[in-house]
C-alpha cells in the first residue's frame, strides 16, 4: 500500500519510511510546509500517488490541513486526521493494515 503522510520532521523521514518498506509498504512523507507553488505541486503529485493519507493536525497549519483534505476528496482517496504520530502509533497503524497482497 502506498501512503502519503502530511506533516511531521524530516529527522522522522526515514526511519518511517524503513518501517514501512520493513513491512511492504511505501511511505511518501510531505512537511506540509506550502511555501511556493511547487510545494503545493509535490502534495498534490503525494495524495494522487497514495493509497491513503495521513494528515498530522497538531504541526501542520489549517491551510496545509485543509488544502490535503480537499485533494484527497479530488483524488477519492481515503484521509485520517491525526493529532500526532508517534513511532508505535505508526508501527500498530501499519500492523492493522496487514501484509499487502
Amino acid at each position: 500500500m502506498n501512503i502519503g503522510l502530511v506533516g511531521g520532521l524530516d529527522r522522522t523521514q526515514r526511519d518511517y519510511e524503513a518501517l514501512a518498506e520493513a513491512r511492504g509498504h511505501r511511505l511518501e512523507t510531505h512537511t506540509g510546509n506550502l511555501a511556493g507553488p511547487a510545494a503545493s505541486n509535490r502534495l498534490r503529485q503525494l495524495v494522487n500517488r497514495a493509497d491513503q493519507v495521513l494528515v498530522l493536525t497538531d504541526i501542520n497549519s489549517h491551510n496545509a490541513v485543509k488544502l490535503t483534505r480537499k485533494l484527497a476528496q479530488q483524488a477519492q482517496r481515503p484521509v485520517a486526521l491525526l493529532r500526532r504520530l508517534g513511532r508505535a502509533q505508526f508501527i500498530a497503524y501499519l500492523a492493522s493494515l496487514g501484509a499487502p497482497p
